[in-house]
């Protein structure tokens, strides 16, 4: 089933500078997904980050996901 990141992610401009969070925590989504993109696995990220768990990461990979089907990238 797909998970809803809006339940996982927020964006507040008093919370590291507005950039996505995992609600109720600093931990960046851009900090979740380069573990993800270094191959770190799940457990890992929730050891390293205490704050955030395994549904926190699959939210991350949602709202990259949506993202991504929002722009079209051009290549050169």
């Amino acid at each position: 089933m797909p998970i809803d990141w809006r339940q996982h992610i927020s964006v507040d401009p008093r919370i590291c500078y507005g950039k996505p969070c995992i609600k109720g925590s600093r931990v960046l989504v851009s900090t979740v997904l380069d573990n993800l993109a270094a191959d770190i696995p799940h457990e890992e990220i929730v050891a390293s980050y205490p704050a955030i768990g395994k549904d926190d990461i699959r939210a991350a990979i949602a709202y990259a996901a949506d993202l991504a089907s929002d722009r079209v990238i051009a290549y050169s």
